[in-house]
């Protein structure tokens, strides 16, 4: 997924965005530069609301 799909309307699942973040920190080694954290809080930011519309839908 990139910045693209999200502006064009594409969600992503909460699966995918959790991949695209363990691979953030495969290449990270451990430490996440000051971009990379930004994008580590963004990825987070869509997983959770990822989470939460996959729930209400299920509900």
């Amino acid at each position: 997924m990139s910045l693209n799909d999200e502006c064009h309307g594409t969600t992503p699942s909460a699966a995918e965005i959790n991949a695209q973040i363990r691979k953030l920190w495969s290449r990270a080694d451990g430490r996440l530069s000051d971009d990379q954290r930004r994008e580590y809080a963004r990825l987070v930011t869509l997983w959770a609301t990822a989470v939460r519309d996959e729930v209400v839908e299920a509900a």
